[in-house]
């Protein structure tokens, strides 16, 4: 995108080296040019942007009296990089998932807005339980263990991944949040210390579920995700259920994200493994999110 058509060109400079269109305006024009570009939700899109721009949240974009030259010259660069189909998340750096702020950054998944359907169903299964063990598996940026970890401080939380980026970056959001989770680098529950074999009361996870065959259906922005964390199927909730079974407590759950399509054949593959009660909770589109399922008591 030219730097004239959204940044200084069409802005007059006004006293202090800001311009005299007011931020309203740039917000407008800036969700007009993401709209001509495909570009879903523009209005808050661009507003997010100029947020990260101005180191300020919507409520101070809209405070403003105008942008430096500066400014608008990043801003327009924001919004090139939005354009040609890079995450909003990369382009500022950060996500917002329940209550806490995770860096991201290329290479590491991105967590979803569904995914904290997975943390709420967790929480409500672990609201009677003292002192809980849980295990986050295919953490990624770390959302999922350090949400629970934040709204639920009594909780052990271990996490895994088998990217050694996302184990990076997990740590890395763990010591900035000031969230005492311990992130392993290994497949599924295998890195796991002997020692919890058999007391873990949670094993929670959004595995990569995406089918091979619906690559070319898919937006821009999960395209950009690494493979890896996108594109599965029912062998990795196999192998999941497989192991669990041996490193739960009786009575302990496991909680996994699914695609909606595909409850009917997760929940089966469960109960090959003994898992009993099945329940699934749904997003907010209606459609099933989250698979819960009880290893049973002796």
């Amino acid at each position: 995108m030219g730097q004239g058509r959204m940044g200084q060109g069409r802005m007059g400079q006004g006293r202090m080296g800001r311009s005299d269109v007011r931020p309203a305006q740039v917000v407008r024009r800036a969700a007009e040019y993401l709209e001509r570009h495909g570009v879903e939700s523009s209005v808050p899109t661009a507003e997010r942007l100029l947020s990260h721009v101005l180191g300020t949240d919507r409520a101070g974009i809209y405070a403003r009296e105008g942008l430096t030259s500066q400014e608008a010259k990043l801003f327009g660069r924001a919004l090139c990089r939005r354009c040609v189909g890079e995450p909003l998340q990369h382009v500022t750096g950060d996500q917002g998932f329940r209550r806490i702020v995770l860096r991201v950054r290329p290479g590491v998944f991105v967590p979803r807005p569904e995914t904290e359907i997975l943390v709420g169903a967790v929480m409500d299964e672990l609201a009677s339980v003292a002192d809980p063990l849980v295990v986050d598996v295919a953490t990624g940026s770390g959302a999922v263990a350090l949400a629970i970890k934040d709204e639920l401080p009594e909780a052990t939380m271990f996490a895994t991944d088998l990217s050694p980026e996302a184990v990076e970056l997990a740590r890395e959001n763990a010591l900035s949040l000031g969230l005492p989770v311990t992130v392993l680098e290994g497949d599924l529950l295998e890195p796991l210390p002997a020692d919890l074999r058999g007391r873990l009361d949670a094993v929670v996870g959004n595995p990569p579920y995406v089918a091979e065959e619906a690559r070319d259906t898919l937006p821009a922005d999960v395209l950009a995700e690494p493979p890896l964390s996108v594109f599965g199927g029912i062998e990795i909730y196999e192998r999941l259920f497989a192991q669990a079974v041996d490193w739960l407590a009786p009575g302990g759950i496991v909680a996994v994200e699914i695609e909606e399509t595909a409850a009917g054949v997760v929940a089966k593959a469960a109960a090959r493994e003994g898992f009993e009660g099945s329940t699934m909770r749904r997003d907010l589109t209606g459609r099933d999110r989250v698979l819960v399922a009880r290893r049973p008591h002796p």
